[in-house]
């Protein structure tokens, strides 16, 4: 009863945020470096791929992931909407010069949130779901998706909308790595800190990313 009551409390609720943003950050990581394979050789790529999804784990894995991104979203949602209501003044309408004023990452945390599931949505549709070619790797048949990520990304409109998703991104993870672990109890006196280490990580995430739509566009390919 305690440890319900606890989840059900705002408290509570930030704490599974942040828990969750931790986890999807780690799999954005994961998944980033991941696609480096893209540098390598597409027979790197592809069988990377093959490896992850022929394991019965990846359909456990893909659950939670669901999990933690619609607990995510869903309270993120939630406890902004409540702190906006127990304040007089939105944070928008701050003077410039308020040192309360929060900085742009923050006031759009849901927004932005909402702009990746839309992402998520079209990414899986593209990736996961699109068309299926074959090739073969050290005598194994596997999907070529490769050959998949290479026709995506020589389209101009869905190379720009890539990258600007990744924006995006950079900007939620920015604010919401940091974030994440003030919400788990890390002192303020830590908080540069842990500032600047959110933003390099959403650096190094957003660069990685930002790199395979631009690699592929202008050097990779069949």
């Amino acid at each position: 009863m305690k440890c319900k009551a606890f989840l059900c409390s705002s408290v509570g609720q930030k704490f599974l945020v942040a828990i969750t943003g931790l986890g999807l950050s780690g799999f954005v990581l994961a998944h980033m470096l991941g696609n480096l394979l893209l540098f390598v050789s597409a027979d790197a790529y592809n069988l990377y791929g093959h490896k992850l999804t022929s394991t019965p784990l990846i359909y456990v894995a893909e659950v939670g992931l669901i999990a933690f991104f619609i607990t995510h979203l869903t309270l993120t949602i939630k406890l902004t909407r409540q702190n906006r209501i127990s304040r007089s003044i939105a944070p928008s309408q701050l003077p410039s010069n308020c040192t309360k004023r929060a900085s742009f990452a923050s006031r759009s945390m849901a927004l932005s949130g909402l702009l990746i599931l839309a992402f998520v949505i079209l990414h899986l549709v593209t990736f996961k779901f699109g068309t299926y070619y074959e090739t073969v790797v050290d005598g194994v048949k596997m999907r070529d998706l490769y050959r998949l990520v290479a026709e995506s990304f020589k389209k101009e409109w869905y190379t720009a909308f890539y990258l600007v998703c990744m924006v995006i991104l950079f900007t939620h993870l920015s604010h919401g790595f940091s974030a994440a672990f003030q919400s788990l109890g890390i002192q303020s006196v830590h908080n540069k800190w842990l500032k600047r280490i959110g933003f390099a990580f959403a650096f190094v995430v957003g660069a990685g990313f930002f790199s395979q739509p631009l690699y592929m566009y202008f050097w990779g390919g069949m």
